[in-house]
C-alpha cells in the first residue's frame, strides 16, 4: 500500500468521476450515480436526485485537473478547494473502515464532500512527492485518467480495456514484423 486506504478510496472515485466525462459519458442516470455509489461508499447525504448528479457531473473538470496539475499547481488546487468550503473535521470510524478523517459534514451536498475527500488524497499525493502516479492513460487514443497504485509503478492504461487493445496491438506488431 502507498497510501492510507481512504486516500487510495478516495483517489479511486475522483478518477472514475473523472474519467466518467469521456465518451460515452458514465454518469448520466440514477442508474449510473448508483453503480458510482456501489462501487465507492460514500456515506451522510445522499439525495440520488438531478440536482446532484448535475453537481457531480459540474465537479468532473476540476477533479481531472487538480488530479493531472503539477505537484506545485496541484497544491494550489488543493488549497483553493479546502479554502471554499466550510471545513469540520471530523474522526470516524464506519462500515469496517478503521479511524479516518471526514473533513466536511455529512449532511453537506456530496460533490461538496467528494470535492474535500479529493482535495485530502491529493494532500498525501502532493506530501509524498508521488504525482507522477496519475497521468493520462498511455493508449494514443484514449484522454482518461490513469492511476497507478502498483508497488512497481507498472500501470501505464486507465483501464483493461486500453491495456488489452495496445498488448494486441504489440503483439500484432510484433507478429507482422518477426
Amino acid at each position: 500500500m502507498i497510501f492510507a486506504d481512504d486516500t487510495e478510496e478516495a483517489l479511486r472515485a475522483a478518477v472514475w468521476l473523472a474519467n466518467s466525462a469521456e465518451d460515452p459519458d458514465a454518469l448520466r442516470t440514477i442508474d449510473d450515480e448508483a453503480g458510482f455509489l456501489t462501487a465507492f461508499h460514500y456515506t451522510g447525504r445522499i439525495d440520488r436526485d438531478e440536482a446532484e448528479r448535475t453537481a457531480l457531473r459540474a465537479l468532473r473538470p476540476r477533479l481531472r485537473a487538480m488530479l493531472l496539475a503539477p505537484r506545485d499547481d496541484m497544491a494550489a488546487a488543493v488549497t483553493d478547494a479546502l479554502s471554499e468550503i466550510r471545513l469540520t473535521p471530523h474522526l470516524v470510524r464506519h462500515d469496517g473502515a478503521d479511524w479516518h478523517l471526514h473533513a466536511v459534514a455529512d449532511d453537506r451536498p456530496l460533490a461538496e464532500r467528494v470535492l474535500v475527500e479529493t482535495a485530502m488524497a491529493l494532500i498525501d499525493v502532493v506530501r509524498a512527492d508521488e504525482g507522477s502516479r496519475i497521468s493520462v492513460c498511455a493508449d494514443e487514443t484514449c484522454q482518461s485518467v490513469a492511476l497507478d497504485l502498483s508497488r512497481n509503478r507498472s500501470k501505464r492504461y486507465c483501464s483493461t480495456v486500453c491495456a488489452n487493445r495496445n498488448a494486441v496491438a504489440a503483439y500484432r506488431a510484433r507478429r507482422a514484423g518477426g
